[in-house]
């Protein structure tokens, strides 16, 4: 667990109370803060007793007591409505963040600065997320994996010297950690999804930029409008050095891109090969080619970057994720494949 500290002694609200939100409050009450944990729900709040938490009705709270609301991301911030417990906590001043804010509070605080890799796009983050991870095991690395991929952050082993992070983060989790800062910041892709939570495609857009608008290194696909404009407006605020624009589409104009089925750095002219990906079976189609730029560009970032040569070796031992292109068998000519885990139109079309 990673002990929050840096709340101790203050009085904390944590409402939604899933795994993630249990999570949370744990690592505040290990931390030294006091926490009153609550949720809509009956099965959330007998969950969290059971976990020893204290538990409240927040509806009967003195909200001027508390320094903070930690918000489940599950819980809408603004659309289509803001929840209860938002406009009550607005209304006394205090803030409304969530754990990935607590998260980045707290390696900031510490003495050592782990290396964070923080994903996010609308398509491939999580294979892109377990990619990164699993390249960095493989080399050598110590390394936590987390985040949306589904164990919750808080739950990870604590931050140590040499420990290295990669953060699947949803634009929910973007949403309340208005203080992100990643070592390194990946922005696949921005496509319309969780509209009902953002309004219009311009707000999705507007979070979803918000990581890489923070990492010290910002990796950003451009094989979408809004994607490209980001990567250009990152390139004038921060100078070209600080972005990698990232793409699958052959000979685009980009730093990490696909020559065949080779990842490649493009650099003053010059085609280096990075690694290839021909026969990986996890990583066919160009949806994969993309993760394997981004998960490529990351590792070459970091402050102690990945050798070329281990990203290469690496990358052929990547079991792949459940349910996103697992082949599960032939009959006859036929080979059946599993995508279930494809959300939306454009992951669907990318798979087929």
């Amino acid at each position: 667990m990673i002990r929050i500290t840096t709340f101790a002694g203050k009085r904390v609200a944590v409402f939604g109370l899933g795994a993630s939100g249990i999570a949370t409050a744990k690592a505040l009450v290990a931390g030294g803060a006091e926490v009153v944990a609550s949720d809509d729900s009956a099965a959330g709040l007998q969950a969290a007793a059971e976990a020893g938490l204290t538990t409240a009705d927040l509806k009967q709270t003195n909200w001027a007591i508390y320094n903070s609301l930690v918000l489940a991301p599950g819980v809408p911030l603004t659309h289509p409505a803001p929840h209860w417990t938002v406009r009550a906590a607005k209304l006394a001043g205090v803030e409304v963040i969530g754990d990935l804010e607590l998260f980045v509070r707290e390696r900031r605080a510490q003495k050592f600065h782990v290396p964070l890799i923080a994903i996010t796009g609308t398509n491939g983050k999580s294979t892109t997320t377990a990619l990164t991870a699993h390249i960095l095991k493989e080399a050598g690395r110590d390394t936590q994996v987390g985040g949306n991929i589904g164990t919750a952050m808080l739950s990870l082993e604590e931050f140590a010297p040499g420990r290295h992070y990669v953060i699947e983060c949803s634009s929910y989790q973007i949403d309340l950690a208005p203080s992100l800062d990643a070592s390194v910041g990946v922005l696949l892709n921005v496509t319309p999804d969780h509209l009902d939570r953002h309004g219009t495609i311009e707000n999705y857009a507007a979070v979803k930029a918000r990581l890489p608008q923070g990492a010290r290194r910002a990796i950003v696909g451009i094989d979408d409008a809004y994607c490209r404009a980001i990567a250009e407006s990152l390139r004038a605020a921060k100078g070209a050095d600080a972005v990698l624009r990232i793409s699958a589409r052959p000979g685009a104009d980009c730093d990490i891109g696909v020559e065949g089925a080779k990842v490649v750095q493009r650099s003053a002219g010059r085609i280096t090969e990075i690694a290839d990906i021909a026969g990986i079976g996890s990583l066919r189609g160009s949806h994969n080619a993309e993760n394997a730029c981004a998960a490529s560009a990351a590792l070459l970032s970091l402050p102690e970057p990945l050798a070329a040569s281990d990203i290469a070796r690496c990358l052929k031992t990547f079991p792949g994720l459940a349910h996103r292109m697992e082949e599960l068998g032939r009959q006859g000519s036929t080979l059946f494949v599993n995508d279930s885990k494809a959300t939306n139109a454009d992951s669907a079309e990318k798979a087929l």
